[in-house]
């Protein structure tokens, strides 16, 4: 069966550290899949703070999650710290990609955890319709 490979950005404009808690583990004694994408969605909104937006309010416009790819490499325990790197890509009219790099230091070396790609949509939530990328949000999120 083909795996899911994603082809990662080389440059990441963010890096946020998390510490995995002792919720993030699973029955498997590791973080779970789901945790994951928990994590992933706290290093979005470390990301996001970082430019002053939300994602209720990114320069006017909310955000939406369509959809998600995560490619898991190594695991993850209680006590260990997650450094998580974003980069944004492939804007359209109405969305972007938000690529994130996870990693945990292991013998004092960064190792690759997961690898992941999430859609992100613009919606204007008071008329419940998708909205245009604003240009303020994509300059700040490239840089």
């Amino acid at each position: 069966m083909p795996r899911i490979k994603l082809t990662m950005p080389t440059h990441f404009s963010f890096t946020a550290e998390i510490p995995i808690r002792i919720t993030d583990i699973n029955v498997g004694g590791h973080v779970g899949n789901d945790s994951v994408l928990s994590l992933i969605h706290e290093l979005r909104v470390k990301f996001l703070r970082h430019h002053d937006y939300q994602e209720l309010d990114m320069a006017g416009v909310g955000l939406i999650m369509s959809d998600v790819t995560i490619e898991f490499r190594s695991e993850l325990f209680y006590g260990d710290t997650l450094r998580g790197s974003i980069a944004a890509a492939e804007f359209s009219r109405v969305g972007f990609d938000l690529y994130y790099k996870l990693e945990k230091l292991t013998n004092e070396k960064w190792v690759a955890v997961s690898f992941a790609r999430t859609g992100m949509v613009c919606f204007n939530y008071a008329t419940k319709k998708i909205a245009p990328v604003p240009k303020e949000a994509i300059n700040k999120l490239l840089s």
